[in-house]
């Protein structure tokens, strides 16, 4: 046999093994929906024990439920951070210098007297707070949904000497006092948000949720 015969059998059988026959499409199809329902439960195996593997409380969380925080550990002048909403929540255990701040200067800030409503209503007050000493605000700046900083400490060289202490935004620089009011001329339009919350103890907050009075 010829070498050009020997090709054109093997180009024939090759041609061959590819060959259509009206059965093929039907097979085709098959074979591509197989291949899908074995793709989707796949899919679906994987995502199963990705939802499984969320705690109940993560679930929970991230729908918006209320969080407990222990302070017991805060101590005067400390500030500690929760979540809530997907949001970070500060407790600050403010000083009673800090609070004697909060007294001084009110023609410096644009609300003083907390009218837009920020908080609910027991914490409408000069401290926007239940107890004095314990702070509890949304760490986000009114303005453009930056997080300021907790700058606690009394005329630092950045921020001057008239500066009590508070929390400085460094996006655009807007500033609030140690009850989160915000000062006069910043971009920042509010002051900070003071979400609800009550004390379910001496020790514990419950952010998210409250009992509709002052605890």
């Amino acid at each position: 046999m010829s070498s050009k015969k020997k090709a054109t059998g093997v180009q024939s059988a090759v041609e061959s093994s590819f060959a259509t026959t009206p059965e093929d499409p039907k097979r085709r199809r098959l074979l591509v929906t197989g291949a899908s329902v074995a793709g989707g439960a796949g899919a679906v195996a994987l995502l199963l024990p990705m939802l499984g593997s969320m705690s109940p409380s993560a679930r929970a969380k991230a729908a918006g439920a209320p969080v407990e925080a222990d302070i017991s550990k805060l101590a005067p002048g400390q500030m500690m951070t929760v979540e809530w909403r997907g949001k970070p929540v500060w407790i600050v255990n403010r000083t009673e210098e800090a609070l004697a701040s909060l007294r001084s200067d009110l023609g410096k800030l644009s609300d003083p007297d907390s009218e837009v409503e920020q908080q609910p209503a027991y914490a409408t007050n000069d401290v926007r707070s239940i107890k004095p000493n314990l702070f509890v605000v949304v760490g986000i700046c009114t303005h453009l949904g930056c997080s300021p900083t907790y700058r606690p400490e009394i005329a630092p060289p950045d921020l001057g000497s008239d500066w009590a202490g508070g929390f400085f935004c460094p996006c655009h620089g807007s500033k609030f006092d140690m009850a989160g009011r915000v000062y006069s001329g910043v971009p920042a339009p509010t002051n900070l948000e003071v979400p609800p919350y009550q004390f379910l103890s001496d020790d514990l907050i419950k952010v998210g949720e409250d009992s509709g009075a002052a605890a």
